[in-house]
């Protein structure tokens, strides 16, 4: 079966991602939009009616939509794993080469492009991508061992899809993958994906406004905010653990 996810997950990413093969405009990012549309809603049908008939397994896990309250804890702890995540990408990759940093600034033309891309990876990417890599793949397993094996393995591949950012991708998906696992629900992994994406488009606001320096290095993709949006990050993330917390 994760096999199976794989190819189709590829697949429906490819077809999907084909509108932008020629560059960015309004039209291809509208396409793009309308095409991943038509792939979660092929691939709903496909967790929600098919799946458990065929793998009875699936029914473990839950398709309910977590509460407001949950949503908004995780998409204000999200922007913490963010920075998490470049330090320890940046500190891996410079054990075994130099990693060439630089000060980034963008235009507002190329804000522009980045605020119109994060619809599609903000609002619908981490949907399609979350069904195919985490739950079609991992829920047919009852063995919470095997999961978690099919969860590595699903991220290396998610890493390679991701190929500029291997290692970013890999250690997200592990993420995503291990509180799909823990959760028993996709949307908590959707949610979380999101979250990174979004606090991805909000650094390039952040740096657009001139609030603060961001670095960055382009091969791998490494992103590293100063300190001050550190210390925002964490100040989000508690009181996003707080609010969960509450419920």
């Amino acid at each position: 079966m994760p096999v199976l996810a794989a190819i189709y997950g590829f697949m429906l990413i490819y077809v999907t991602a084909l509108p932008m093969a020629n560059g960015r405009s309004l039209g291809r990012e509208v396409l793009t939009w309308l095409l991943t549309l038509a792939a979660i809603a092929l691939t709903y049908v496909l967790v929600h009616r098919g799946e458990p008939k065929v793998f009875p397994e699936a029914k473990q896990f839950s398709l309910k939509m977590p509460s407001l309250s949950v949503v908004v804890g995780l998409l204000l702890i999200t922007p913490l794993w963010n920075i998490a995540e470049g330090y320890s990408v940046y500190g891996l990759t410079s054990l075994i080469s130099t990693v060439q940093m630089e000060p980034i600034a963008y235009t507002p033309d190329e804000l522009r492009e980045d605020m119109l891309a994060s619809v599609h990876a903000v609002l619908l990417a981490p949907v399609l991508e979350e069904f195919c890599y985490r739950q079609l793949a991992i829920s047919p397993f009852r063995r919470r061992w095997v999961q978690v094996v099919v969860c590595v393995l699903m991220a290396l591949l998610f890493g390679i899809v991701h190929v500029r950012n291997f290692l970013g991708a890999f250690l997200s998906a592990m993420l995503y993958g291990l509180v799909f696992i823990l959760t028993r629900n996709v949307w908590y992994a959707v949610v979380i994906h999101a979250g990174h994406n979004l606090a991805a488009t909000l650094l390039a606001v952040y740096c657009m406004l001139d609030l603060g320096e961001i670095r960055m290095s382009k091969t791998p993709v490494i992103l590293l905010p100063d300190a001050m949006a550190v210390v925002a990050a964490i100040a989000l993330a508690v009181i996003g653990i707080l609010i969960i917390k509450r419920l």
